[in-house]
């Protein structure tokens, strides 16, 4: 069995337009290892807008 943490990072997701952290989760850094970008809500803007992986 594959020990948990070895290859899942936690990252957060930003919004693109007014640049507020609004979610946190995890990815593999083997099988995704551009920055991630999800269509996610924000409530800052109020609108569901695509979010990006920050450092």
């Amino acid at each position: 069995m594959a020990k948990k943490g070895e290859s899942r990072i936690i990252i957060h997701l930003a919004c693109t337009q007014c640049r507020e952290r609004n979610y946190t989760t995890t990815k593999n850094r083997k099988n995704d290892p551009q920055r991630l970008e999800l269509r996610k809500y924000c409530p800052r803007c109020r609108l569901h807008t695509p979010h990006r992986e920050t450092k």
